[in-house]
């Protein structure tokens, strides 16, 4: 099993840039403001033929700006993460030096019985800065100077971890590639309400407030001996209420948690009804190409009219896109969970078929002879074969005469038909035309310069 590095420490020090370099990626939310990571964030760093999980987790007092609610809530979070840990990596600001809740915090970390690696951070240029003095009176001797924005130390830091434990390299190719499924929605419609009751863990912060869940965050987890990723995002506003930058930041990650996903779970609150913001949301995932699950929350705290309004509202304001599943939930007493997963299961089946060429144009010359192309220009549209190009989103090409000249209504009849066909659930059918060339083109040219040329001699 990998080793679990936890990185610690108070707000702004620079954790959420370390742990990116580490993992190569973007994944953790970085803004010149205390208070920012509130979640725990996971991800594999390798170093060498070494590899590890690497935990980001929130800071750990400080934090003037924000509830004192929270802030214990964050607190607790990147406790949860040191103690499911095997090593700590504890950042502190160089440039600031040893601070009382630095201190207070080396109290609590001892209790723990882990090893401690205190990375001094924001020592650009400076690695042999005198700072480093100020921490070895915390008691603990590994003490290392690094930048995590540059990277200057690191290497050095985590060769004297791999010196005292075992890190073993997992292939990336041989790694299990998991579904990923993206939560999406507004702020405080119940996203991270319900990741935790999916993988049955209270793993993400949930808090009655809207905008709790800033940054997008990636959660693995084995559901009845399957490995599914789900990926907790920031709550999307109308880019009119959205001043404030950091959650603009947040929001961006929300996007491409999308582009990173197998499937889009649509989070709506159903005793708000199905907002414009709603529509936006869902008009954005058709966009991307992405299988989409439509999760209609708070279901419970409706009575049978206003179900009945919700369920008008989801085929009138939804009805620009035919393929999304519904699935009316309660995120909160788990209501549909189970079957939730059921429908991530069998869409993703549905995408993962293999499509034979032969079968699908056995398929697509049934639909046709139901309903044929019109004539255009005295000249009928043949369409002859077709065969798969992509997965995710579907794909299929399909050959033919005079494809340029396919009305857009008879390309809706082909997609919504081979879709109920194919038995695809809850994904885009993308048909792309492909005109094909005459063969007899060629014979033709050469027969009207072999007649020239006859015409001429007998002149």
């Amino acid at each position: 099993m990998k080793p679990v590095i936890a990185i610690v420490g108070r707000p702004n020090v620079g954790k959420s840039t370390f742990f990116n370099y580490l993992t190569s990626s973007r994944d953790a939310l970085v803004v010149d403001r205390p208070g920012i990571t509130r979640d725990r964030q996971y991800g594999v760093a390798y170093h060498n033929s070494n590899s590890f999980l690497v935990i980001d987790t929130g800071g750990i007092g400080e934090i003037d700006h924000d509830s004192k609610d929270v802030a214990d809530l964050m607190a607790e979070q990147s406790m949860l993460a040191a103690h499911e840990s095997s090593i700590l990596i504890w950042i502190v600001d160089g440039k600031i030096g040893l601070t009382n809740t630095d201190e207070i915090l080396a109290k609590k970390l001892r209790k723990l019985d882990k090893p401690i690696f205190i990375a001094v951070n924001k020592l650009e240029g400076n690695l042999s800065s005198l700072s480093l003095n100020d921490f070895y009176k915390i008691g603990i001797k590994t003490v290392w100077p690094i930048s995590a924005k540059r990277g200057d130390g690191v290497g050095k830091l985590l060769d004297k971890i791999s010196e005292q434990f075992s890190f073993p390299l997992e292939n990336k190719l041989e790694q299990e590639e998991n579904p990923i499924i993206s939560i999406l929605g507004k702020p405080n419609v119940g996203k991270s309400t319900l990741i935790n009751k999916i993988i049955d863990e209270e793993r993400v912060l949930t808090y009655d407030q809207p905008g709790t869940t800033r940054d997008s965050i990636k959660i693995t987890k084995k559901i009845k001996g399957k490995n599914y990723t789900f990926i907790d995002t920031a709550g999307v506003r109308k880019k009119s209420k959205v001043n404030d930058t950091v959650e603009k930041f947040s929001i961006l990650k929300s996007f491409e948690a999308i582009e990173l996903s197998n499937i889009v779970i649509l989070v709506v609150d159903a005793t708000e009804g199905i907002t414009e913001q709603d529509s936006s949301l869902l008009g954005m995932i058709r966009d991307s190409g992405k299988s989409v699950i439509v999760a209609i929350n708070k279901w419970e705290k409706l009575g049978k009219i206003e179900k009945d309004e919700v369920r008008s509202q989801l085929t009138r304001k939804f009805c620009f896109i035919d393929y999304a599943e519904y699935h009316y939930i309660s995120a909160l007493n788990g209501t549909g969970i189970g079957h939730l997963i059921k429908k991530i299961d069998a869409i993703i089946k549905s995408v993962e078929t293999n499509f034979a060429t032969s079968r699908l144009t056995e398929m697509l010359q049934e639909i046709i002879s139901q309903h044929p192309p019109k004539i255009i220009q005295g000249r009928r549209i043949k369409l002859r074969y077709i065969h798969l190009g992509q997965k995710n989103p579907i794909r299929l090409i399909i050959h033919g005469n005079q494809t340029k000249n396919v009305p857009d209504s008879y390309k809706r009849y082909l997609t919504k038909a081979l879709r109920k066909r194919l038995k695809i659930l809850g994904t885009p059918v993308l048909i792309e035309f492909k005109q094909n060339k005459n063969p007899y083109i060629a014979d033709r040219k050469v027969a009207k310069r072999s007649n020239s040329r006859k015409y001429s001699r007998s002149r």
